[in-house]
């Protein structure tokens, strides 16, 4: 059994950024044949999904419509020390995954054709997120 651990730093803006080849770039690194990859985003103001990564309408449609389901602002909110987007961006986070785990076959993630993994920035600024990356396998 092998395994491999890194972080890596993920600079984001709002909305969905990918790093399925930097997620790859770790999983090569391991020399895993077939196992797991365990991705955990270590904020709650961020999160990560596996999405479609042909057209860069989804991201964008993604963030629209989650953002009018939790709008910044919103009257309801009192945790806002940091801004108007710093609760709903804990909201967005708390609705949304902070892991993800990909099988590994054949020393690749085995994603769909269309499939990529991104990190989603909630917060209106942009941020250097840290995201584990743990490989297990043979």
């Amino acid at each position: 059994m092998q395994q491999r651990s890194e972080v890596l730093a993920v600079s984001t803006r709002r909305g969905l950024t990918e790093i399925t080849s930097a997620v790859r770039g770790v999983v090569r690194a391991a020399g895993v044949h077939a196992g797991l990859c365990i991705v955990f985003i270590r904020h709650t103001s961020a999160s990560l999904v596996i999405q479609e990564n042909a057209d860069p309408s989804v991201c964008r449609d993604l963030e629209a419509f989650l953002s009018g389901l939790v709008p910044d602002g919103h009257p309801g909110f009192t945790h806002v020390d940091e801004g108007e987007d710093d609760m709903s961006a804990h909201v967005k986070a708390a609705l949304l995954k902070t892991s993800e785990q990909i099988p590994i076959a054949d020393g690749e993630l085995v994603l769909g054709t269309w499939q990529g993994l991104y990190v989603w920035e909630h917060r209106n600024r942009s941020h250097r997120r840290q995201v584990a990356v743990h490989v297990v396998g043979e």
